[in-house]
């Protein structure tokens, strides 16, 4: 590759053009099929994980606290979705809020990790409640771009 690089400022410079940033059209809307998983995993990783506590042999306090864990991871995880799509869409972000859905998702992971390293709970328990608190956080996350993609092609088809 060739470049030509000049300090030269002077009138008879040539003038190159910059070329300017293309912004991406998004077209294809989700198919019935890929919302209908993502809704479906939603709810099977949320309803096990919450039946598991159900039935499990914990005192209500620590269901409680592993319940607040997943509402907590779910919030987060949609913000992160949420935020990240807003700053792809030149939607305005503060650099605050954006570090925030970051921070407060991965502290929901590890106060997950905390609580099952620390409960007195089979292994088999253990790796349950992790990997349908794993599938319901990758579902919310699934769903809230199913829905973005949606709302943002039928206003798109409206204009």
């Amino acid at each position: 590759m060739n470049y030509n690089f000049s300090n030269d400022v002077s009138k008879d410079a040539p003038v190159e053009k910059v070329e300017k940033k293309e912004n991406k059209v998004y077209d294809q809307k989700p198919t019935p099929a890929f919302i209908s998983a993502s809704w479906m995993a939603l709810f099977i990783g949320m309803i096990s994980y919450c039946t598991g506590l159900w039935n499990a042999g914990m005192l209500l306090n620590e269901k409680g606290y592993y319940f607040t864990i997943l509402l907590f991871g779910l919030f987060s995880a949609v913000s992160v979705q949420k935020s990240v799509r807003d700053r792809l869409e030149g939607i305005p972000v503060t650099d605050m809020y954006y570090g925030i859905s970051w921070f407060t998702t991965l502290i929901s992971i590890l106060l997950l990790i905390i609580g099952l390293w620390n409960a007195d709970l089979e292994l088999s328990e253990k790796g349950f409640y992790g990997m349908s608190f794993t599938l319901s956080l990758f579902a919310a996350i699934a769903v809230q771009k199913n829905t973005r993609d949606k709302k943002f092609i039928d206003n798109s088809a409206k204009v």
